[in-house]
């Protein structure tokens, strides 16, 4: 057995293992995800993927354990942002509390799919046709510098959702949720739950952002382990990440800027390569973790800030 089936077949027991403790014995007790189950599951799962990278450390070194940390990170922060979209998702359908879990996991399994098909072809290409990883770095570049500038107060409209509207042309479609259910019969007649569309919604939405986050660790690392196992440990936290942040959206505004820095550079990182030029990877992790922490800390001080502001004059409330 090489040491790639091998990592592989490690990697591949670890998460069924990690998924059934997850679902099995920090979320059997009941339907209903608290904030401080939440915290530990998110933990759980960062604790494993950093775990992994210590296994890869001692099978590959320690140039490809930091690009797999750095590939992580830059996958999990993106996540952040596909989460706050999925919370955008949950709210427009009204979808219940107690269906969260289950939806969310569906529509995760379903992402990892894709992403999976994803970057086999994307390995598959770009080992053919090298010059399409510039083509990535100046996608990059180009959503970065978009992402930058983007009001975060600057939501999608879903009811103009492409995906949305092709699936009320294609399929008889009810704004119940069928008790959980994906389909349900009225009067003899077959309807898609509203339990439905969120699941192709949040799964497309994945794939959407994908367009973003694959050609990113591609900027990093070309090894094949790096690529998938990074890739899937971060999606596989985006269930108790949900949790976490679903009541703290406010407080994470300026995120989307250090995101938006970081692709800038993974970009400008693959395109210098033209000319020769190779940024070593503990610069790109130095980049990728200071970018990250100080649009955190930021966001939070900013919105720590508003909420013990004053109320100005103009905003004092009559009560007469």
């Amino acid at each position: 057995m090489t040491t790639d089936q091998l990592t592989y077949l490690i990697f591949g027991l670890l998460v069924i293992v990690a998924l059934i403790f997850d679902l099995g014995l920090l979320s059997r007790k009941s339907r209903h995800v608290t904030l401080t189950k939440a915290l530990w599951q998110t933990v759980f799962w960062v604790i494993l993927a950093i775990g992994f990278m210590a296994f890869v450390w001692y099978e590959y070194g320690r140039t490809i354990a930091i690009e797999y940390l750095s590939a992580y990170l830059t996958e999990w922060s993106l996540s952040i942002d596909n989460i706050f979209v999925f919370i955008l998702i949950f709210s427009f359908f009204g979808v219940k509390d107690i269906y969260y879990a289950r939806v969310l996991l569906i529509g995760i399994l379903m992402a990892i799919v894709f992403r999976v098909i994803f970057i086999t072809v994307g390995i598959a290409l770009v080992e053919r046709f090298v010059w399409l990883l510039y083509i990535f770095g100046a996608i990059l570049v180009y959503t970065g510098i978009k992402m930058f500038t983007t009001k975060h107060s600057d939501e999608p409209n879903l009811s103009e959702n492409k995906v949305y509207n092709l699936l009320k042309r294609m399929l008889p479609l009810t704004p119940e949720d069928g008790g959980g259910k994906f389909t349900i019969r009225k009067n003899g007649k077959k309807y898609y739950t509203s339990i439905f569309v969120v699941v192709v919604m949040l799964a497309t939405t994945d794939i959407v952002f994908a367009l973003d986050s694959i050609p990113a660790v591609f900027g990093i690392s070309t090894h094949r382990i790096v690529i998938y196992t990074s890739n899937i440990f971060a999606v596989l936290g985006l269930r108790s990440l949900f949790f976490l942040l679903k009541g703290a959206v406010g407080k994470f505004a300026y995120l989307q800027q250090g995101i938006a820095i970081v692709l800038v550079f993974i970009g400008l990182k693959m395109l210098v390569e033209i000319f020769h030029i190779k940024i070593p990877i503990f610069i790109s992790l130095l980049v990728i973790l200071v970018c990250l922490v100080t649009s955190i800390v930021y966001s939070m001080s900013v919105a720590k800030a508003a909420e013990h502001e004053p109320l100005k004059t103009g905003d004092d409330i009559d009560l007469h």
